[in-house]
């Protein structure tokens, strides 16, 4: 999870909070650094709108329950989903999760969108804010680094 910078201190509940009413966008791959950036490379894949409140109570494995106005919606794009945005009523961005099979923080039940076609959320986790290190290389590249993954960069030129 990538948080924007005004929930940088928020709790998991006042997260949770700031949904009502918010909206859950997935996106096909190009994922931007973070929330308060803008959305370039990405086509929407699907959007889905949270209740008032946005989550029930956790599952007893502690699983999150998202609460959407229509449990499926149709898609409006056709591709991948890589990653979703998280935002308020208002618009304002909360989040940024993966979306994929794997220790993903979104499950769907297809692996791909297609347009005019359902697309389901089976699972919505919240994995721990991602540790965001800012390094500049010899040749200028500055790389974004997930402490848990190694492998797993972002190259902005600058």
């Amino acid at each position: 999870m990538r948080l924007a910078e005004a929930f940088a201190s928020a709790t998991l509940d006042d997260i949770k909070a700031a949904l009502d009413g918010g909206k859950l966008v997935l996106y096909s791959t190009g994922r931007p650094i973070g929330p308060d950036h803008a959305i370039t490379r990405s086509e929407v894949m699907a959007t889905f709108t949270f209740q008032s409140p946005a989550f029930g109570p956790d599952a007893a494995d502690g699983a999150t329950a998202p609460l959407f106005v229509e449990t499926s919606v149709v898609a409006t794009g056709i591709g991948t989903p890589g990653w979703a945005r998280l935002s308020k009523a208002d618009g304002a961005p909360v989040a940024d999760l993966s979306v994929g099979p794997g220790n993903t923080e979104i499950k769907l039940a297809s692996v791909s969108a297609t347009k005019d076609f359902p697309v389901t959320v089976t699972a919505l986790k919240f994995l721990p804010a991602e540790a965001i290190e800012w390094t500049k290389t010899e040749f200028g590249h500055v790389f974004v680094t997930n402490h848990d993954n190694p492998f797993r960069k972002v190259s902005v030129r600058g």
